[in-house]
């Protein structure tokens, strides 16, 4: 999968297995990668996903989460525990396809 970059950044291949780490990418990069990503994960029979945003001050944690309530085949998301990477990271369960 590639993320869908802006012109002058060329795409990043991305490995598909439910681990998502967003520190390499720009806020106006999340919306098409987010649903992408999530798209390939459903497609691919991945239905549990671990988003990794960082601790930071929040804003990218709260930016994922508006994302991810919109997003119609996310049936739910949390921080995640302590050993998966505490408020830092969200896990989300997606539905299947039908």
């Amino acid at each position: 999968m590639a993320s869908e970059n802006s012109p002058d950044r060329p795409p990043v291949a991305l490995d598909i297995n439910g681990v998502l780490d967003l520190h390499t990418f720009r806020p106006s990069e999340l919306p098409p990668l987010l649903a992408d990503y999530i798209d390939e994960c459903r497609e691919r029979g991945i239905l549990s996903l671990r988003i990794i945003h960082g601790k930071g001050q929040g804003v990218q944690r709260e930016r994922v989460h508006r994302l991810l309530k919109r997003n119609p085949f996310v049936k739910a998301f949390r921080l995640a525990p302590p050993e998966a990477g505490g408020w830092g990271a969200t896990l989300v369960e997606l539905a299947p396809l039908t």
